[in-house]
């Protein structure tokens, strides 16, 4: 397990999975052109959202301006992972068996390995790869061979016959289990508890990294592709949010399509599968690995080939919508008075019954969880600026400095630090994962990954921000006590912006999240008689010609913007906040609302991908002034 051998699909059986029939060994066909079909179906909802978002971007620009509500600079640095690497066993080979590798985390969240040092020091190609989009990590052998024996239960319950098994040959002592629903298991093993620990952390940015991309975005091309992720699947009687969305563009399709298929795979192929018990479940998780590496193929080439097409269409609609925007959103404006009159009693009466209950409480763990981390950033953030400061009235040499700053700037990436943040983001997700369960949001996984997201962010802001204004304060004048009083000034400003920041954020994190909690459950309890009324509308929709504007978008925007009514009504009770919707009107999720932001896609990162550490650079404070100067 972990390596890459020969895929069980065979040439043949690739090509039926992208444009024919899936036949792996072992399994019956299974209905043709899957990943074409899912792309038939799902583009024409893509362009219908490109063209949504950028009538939303245009009447952003048009309307009132707010003046910037960020006190602190925004981080200039990508996204990334601190490059991990260091020897560790792997379980791999058929048979599988425990062999040393070299184990190297990439600045981007790939995972590469290596039969040696030596080799990856030469440039030489890796035993094997993997992006860690969708992975979780087990750390306990116990609770690994129990996630195993419920893959492939043994219905006969006779385990007397099972082959030995390579994992219980040789108990693991540090092991690190990578866990992915779709893909084959990659096995590890650390030698000491501490590698194990520094790993772990490490692999968990790389998950989080990967799984985040689409939804740290801001770009209208990437808010689109989830708004039509979510209606395709709305559209199969999916409502609620789940995690999904987690990953790249081509990485969600793969999902979308491996749900779809994963019903079928398992009754048809499970009965076939030979061996017994976990050699049994270990063959299962190679043959998923084999179908999702061609329908992640297949999704890639797909959304390359849109691509052209895709630049061409948001070029054309801002041609097009700009002329028109007015009497756009007049006939929006009137349509959407007209929709709210038709579904505001059913809608209020849903609201009462369903949500005002537990509004109160999912506010408060939605609180808890992001204030948590926050206040934990906060107090790293004042501890590293007091070492600085502390630093600087001792009278270090300049090659001290310099490292003490590289490390203050490096704190953002920092994964044992920011574990402290990290895991308090984590403390409530037990709870709210009860509460919201009545709403169907299975999404817990993505809501903590946004929380320890921002909690980076804003910590990447802070950091920016001091060593910005230190370097604007300081000059070579100063002696080091009165370049630490300097600094002591600094790190008061910043500490009053990172609070004002993030108390903001605190607020766009709550609304966001219970948009994403209640917006699907109230569609889904509404679909049955609201939606029979849309049709009497869609006349008025089709005479402007557009695809910007749909009865469907309208209709979910009145609905969405009464939910936020009565979210921003419990925010100001819980928050004290005198005027939350203005304070909010950043939030991705208000209508006619978008922030710019580069979309990533598989197409981008395969023609621009960055090497790890490209973007880390710290403006150091004075990096060559001498002894009892901090600025030449």
């Amino acid at each position: 397990m972990g390596g890459r051998p020969s895929s069980p699909l065979d040439k043949r059986q690739q090509q039926h999975l992208r444009g024919g029939l899936i036949q792996p060994p072992l399994c019956p066909r299974i209905p043709a052109g899957q990943v074409d079909a899912l792309l038939r179906n799902f583009l024409p909802q893509y362009r219908g959202h490109l063209a949504a978002s950028i009538l939303r971007q245009i009447s952003q620009e048009l309307g009132p301006q707010e003046p910037a509500g960020c006190q602190l600079l925004h981080s200039k640095k990508l996204p990334r992972v601190r490059e991990h690497r260091g020897p560790l066993t792997q379980l791999w080979g058929h048979p599988p068996q425990w062999q040393q590798i070299f184990c190297v985390l990439r600045g981007d969240g790939r995972l590469e390995w290596f039969s040696h040092r030596e080799e990856y020091e030469n440039g030489g190609r890796p035993l094997g790869s993997t992006a860690l989009t969708g992975y979780t990590i087990l750390t306990s052998q116990r609770e690994y061979l129990h996630l195993l024996d419920a893959l492939c239960p043994d219905s006969s319950g006779d385990h007397t016959q099972e082959e030995p098994d390579p994992l219980l040959e040789m108990p693991v002592n540090f092991p690190l289990f990578l866990q992915h629903p779709f893909r084959r298991h990659l096995c590890f093993s650390a030698a000491t508890g501490e590698a194990q620990r520094s790993w772990r952390l490490a692999l968990q940015g790389g998950i989080r990294l990967r799984g985040t991309v689409l939804q740290r975005s801001q770009a209208p091309a990437a808010l689109a592709f989830l708004e039509a992720v979510r209606l395709y699947r709305q559209h199969q009687g999916h409502f609620g949010h789940d995690d999904v969305t987690l990953g790249s563009d081509a990485e969600v399709l793969t999902t979308v399509l491996m749900r779809e298929l994963l019903p079928a795979l398992r009754a048809q192929t499970l009965p076939r599968l030979r061996g017994a018990g976990r050699a049994r479940a270990w063959a299962w998780t190679e043959l998923l690995d084999a179908v999702h590496a061609v329908v992640l193929a297949g999704a890639s080439a797909g959304l390359r080939a849109f691509q052209p097409e895709k630049d061409e269409l948001l070029a054309a609609l801002e041609r097009t919508i700009r002329p028109d925007v007015d009497q756009m959103l007049r006939l929006r404006a009137r349509l959407a008075g007209r929709l709210r009159a038709e579904i505001q009693g059913p809608l209020e009466s849903c609201l009462h019954r369903k949500v005002d209950v537990q509004l109160p409480r999912i506010t408060q763990t939605l609180r808890n969880t992001v204030e948590a981390a926050l206040a934990a950033v906060q107090t790293l953030l004042a501890q590293g600026m007091d070492r600085l400061c502390l630093h600087l009235r001792g009278k270090p040499s300049g090659m001290r400095l310099r490292k003490e700053v590289y490390s203050f700037g490096e704190m953002p990436w920092d994964p044992e630090l920011m574990q402290i943040c990290y895991r308090e983001a984590e403390r409530s997700r037990g709870r709210l994962r009860q509460l919201v369960a009545p709403f169907g949001f299975l999404g817990s996984r993505s809501l903590v990954f946004g929380a320890q997201d921002l909690a980076q962010q804003l910590m990447a802001d802070a950091v920016a921000t001091f060593l910005q204004l230190a370097d604007q304060c300081l000059t070579t004048a100063l002696d080091c006590n009165q370049a630490a009083q300097q600094l002591e000034k600094v790190r008061g400003r910043v500490l009053k912006k990172f609070q004002s920041d993030s108390g903001s954020a605190q607020r766009r994190f709550i609304r966001r999240w219970q948009i994403c909690i209640f917006l699907p459950f109230v569609l889904s309890q509404l679909e049955p008689s609201c939606k029979l009324e849309l049709p009497e509308f869609e006349g008025d929709v089709l005479a402007v010609g557009s695809p910007a504007l749909t009865i469907e978008g309208i209709y979910e925007d009145v609905i969405r913007g009464i939910l936020l009514q009565r979210i921003d009504r419990e925010l100001k009770k819980a928050l004290g906040a005198s005027d939350v919707s203005c304070a909010l009107d950043g939030c991705s999720e208000a209508p006619w609302d978008q922030e710019g932001a580069d979309e990533e896609t598989e197409a981008q990162r395969e023609t621009c991908s960055r090497q790890p550490g490209s973007c880390t650079e710290v403006q150091p404070l004075c990096p060559l002034s001498p002894p009892g100067t901090l600025r030449s």
